[in-house]
């Protein structure tokens, strides 16, 4: 409410304005309270400029996701990697499936423990339950892989889900994830380990005694040769589940 008043001599002054509040008792304010829905409720903190608990919860949470999230890119390793340096890890940590994030990577095959051998790798796998990670060194000392949404295992045709991609660090680091172009993914016999394909060519193979490899371009992850050469010699491999 406003009014304009006169002083002495007839000047005249600013309007006064009177604020009036609203006096209820603490039972009906309670009342008033819990009939706001948690919208209008927040609504209202704001307008108050009270700090509600969700607030201190949400700035709490960020911060701490802020504070670990570089950790979480560190996965805790069972064994030392003899091919992969710790920012490689780091780098095909943030491109696994979410559902490996938190576990520690565990070695299940190396060529360095168990010989150049598919069968003894087949053997490795068996009651596995989780994603693979094949890391391959080859001869030019370049290395590169794929993620497996499955465990390797013999097969009569292709087998596996879109989580597969293929990577390389030859010469940078690059993911080549699934191009919904076919369902080629993973596909094992006791001669050979296949991921890919279409027109006849597999982004990665590699031969039954873990020995020479051979690397095209193909439309399942449409990936260029992750190898220098298409056709390469095998170093050392080793393959990493997460449990």
């Amino acid at each position: 409410m406003s009014r304009l008043w006169y002083g002495k001599k007839g000047r005249k002054h600013q309007p006064v304005n009177h604020k009036y509040a609203l006096v209820v008792s603490v039972a009906e304010y309670h009342r008033r309270i819990d009939a706001l829905n948690s919208e209008e409720l927040r609504t209202l903190c704001r307008r108050l400029q009270i700090t509600t608990r969700e607030d201190i919860n949400s700035k709490q949470a960020t911060s701490i996701k802020t504070d670990l999230e570089p950790e979480a890119f560190r996965p805790n390793l069972s064994d030392p990697s003899e091919l992969l340096q710790p920012e490689q890890i780091e780098k095909l940590t943030k491109s696994l499936p979410p559902r490996t994030i938190g576990y520690p990577w565990t070695l299940v095959y190396s060529t360095a423990k168990h010989g150049m051998s598919l069968k003894t790798l087949y053997r490795t796998m068996l009651g596995l339950d989780t994603p693979v990670l094949l890391v391959i060194k080859d001869s030019d000392g370049q290395v590169f892989g794929a993620l497996a949404s499955e465990p390797f295992k013999v097969s009569d045709g292709f087998y596996g889900t879109g989580e597969t991609f293929m990577f390389t660090f030859s010469p940078d680091f690059e993911v080549f994830k699934w191009t919904g172009d076919n369902m080629f993914f993973i596909k094992g016999d006791m001669d050979s380990l296949a991921f890919g394909g279409g027109g006849g060519e597999f982004a990665l193979w590699l031969d039954g005694d873990l020995y020479h490899g051979r690397s095209h371009s193909c439309k399942t992850f449409g990936n260029h040769t992750l190898s220098k050469r298409e056709d390469f010699i095998i170093q050392d491999i080793e393959i990493w589940a997460f449990e």
